[in-house]
Formats: C-alpha cells, sequence, structure tokens
C-alpha cells in the first residue's frame, strides 16, 4: 500500500461542502492533473466549464434534478465531450473534404477522453483534500443545459462534477467482489454470477446499518428496478441532433 493507492480505495462520493471558497490555482491544477490523461491518438475531445456563478449554479441544479448540492459546492466542473475543435481542424486542413467527426467511433472516443480527464481530475481534488460527486442528471436536460452553457454543435454535456471541502465523512460504499469483476483469460459468467449473489448481501446488510433498517433491498434487484424504469430516452436524438453518431 502507498499513498497513491490508499487515496484511491478510499474514494467516496461527498455531497455537502464547506463554505470555503477554492482559488483559481485550485481549479487550474485539477483540470491540469485531468488534461494529464490518456487520451486517444492525442485528439483531447474535451472541454470543461467551470460554473462559480451562483445563478447560474442554480439553475443548473434544477436542470439536474434540484440536486441542491450543485449550488452548494464553491465549483460546479461541467464535463463536454468536444468533437468541434476537430472539425475545426480538418476545415482548416482538408477543406471541401469529406471527414468523419460525426462517427459512432468518433462518440465513443470523446466520451472516453472525457471521462478518463474527468477521473484524473477527480483523484486530483482528493489528493488536494477536496471531494467530489459526479453529476449525471446534467444530461436530464440536455437541450436545455446546452442551450445554458452556449454549447456548439459537436459538444454535449456528459457529466458534472462537485468540487469543494468536504463537510461530511460518509462510509465506503462496498464494491462488487473483485471476482464478479476481474476474469483472467475470458469471460465465466458462472463466476460473476455467484460472486453478484454475495454481493446481494453484502449490499443489504450496508442498506440496513445506513438507513437503521429501513431500507435492506439487494443490490441485483436494485438493478433490476433501475432497468425497468426508462431514463434520459431522450439522448440518442439528442446526440444526433449535436452532430455525433451520425456515420
Amino acid at each position: 500500500m502507498n499513498e497513491t493507492l490508499a487515496l484511491l480505495l478510499n474514494h467516496r462520493s461527498i455531497r455537502k461542502f464547506t463554505d470555503q471558497p477554492l482559488t483559481r490555482e485550485q481549479v487550474e491544477t485539477i483540470v491540469a492533473a485531468g488534461q494529464a490523461a490518456s487520451t486517444s491518438s492525442n485528439v483531447q475531445a474535451y472541454s470543461v466549464i467551470a460554473v462559480t456563478e451562483k445563478g447560474l449554479q442554480e439553475e443548473l441544479a434544477r436542470l439536474s434534478g434540484n440536486q441542491a448540492y450543485v449550488h452548494s459546492c464553491p465549483v460546479f466542473l461541467v464535463w463536454c465531450a468536444e468533437l468541434s475543435r476537430l472539425k475545426k481542424a480538418a476545415q482548416q486542413h482538408r477543406p471541401g473534404e469529406e471527414t468523419y467527426e460525426g462517427s459512432m467511433e468518433n462518440l465513443i472516443v470523446a466520451t472516453v477522453d472525457t471521462a478518463l480527464a474527468a477521473q484524473n481530475a477527480a483523484i486530483a481534488a482528493e489528493s488536494l483534500g477536496l471531494g467530489i460527486v459526479y453529476i449525471g442528471g446534467i444530461r436530464n436536460q440536455s437541450t436545455e443545459v446546452a442551450s445554458l452553457l452556449g454549447l456548439p454543435k459537436l459538444v454535449y454535456p456528459l457529466f458534472g462534477m462537485c468540487v469543494g471541502y468536504p463537510d461530511q465523512q460518509p462510509a465506503l460504499r462496498p464494491r462488487l467482489p473483485q471476482e464478479a469483476v476481474l476474469h483472467w483469460n475470458g469471460y465465466d459468467a458462472s463466476r460473476s454470477e455467484k460472486h453478484v449473489r454475495q454481493y446481494d448481501e453484502i449490499m443489504a446488510a450496508y442498506l440496513r446499518e445506513r438507513t437503521a433498517g429501513a431500507k435492506a433491498t439487494p443490490w441485483s434487484e436494485l438493478m433490476a428496478d433501475k432497468l425497468a424504469q426508462p431514463s434520459r430516452m431522450h439522448m440518442g436524438q439528442f446526440l444526433r441532433d449535436r452532430g455525433f453518431g451520425t456515420k
């Protein structure tokens, strides 16, 4: 065990922050760490919008499902998958030629690049004594968020990230047993299913303790309930409207 591993293994989502502000240098350092992440073919297909203006944070909180910590954190980072820079580069160097910035592959590349950069940034923030929580709810009303932030075509908001000094210390949430996710030399479905059943018991006990006995739902049942509800079904059309996944 070393300091880096200890930091990674101690990760937890923080949803309550102190009033202590972040400096511009802190934000820039966090984003710089994000920029150091691996990126496919050096395309660096992401942009980050740091939102500190409280009125704008409040509107983003509303659009994200009225999540109060979006406007109670000192800085809200909106991580955007970005291919517009590549489009402009193609127009500059290959004017008049057909290009493929809107391909499904490039959508995947941009989405993965953004997630890799954001996770680097998250660990950087935690190394500075800060806490973070990802906000997938930024996709609840993607068109409105894109308009509010002035996002051009070939840029879409993937998720938000609240960043600030923690004002809580939540318990670590148990993860799936490694045996359920780590396969050697091929996928072993029976091994995965066995350890998911074990995890059901672990999560039921965790929820029972966390809710003082009010809830003890197994993980697999929670996932079944999640899949039974349509979620952000507008995203396919939204992405096509913005020029993604069109080829």
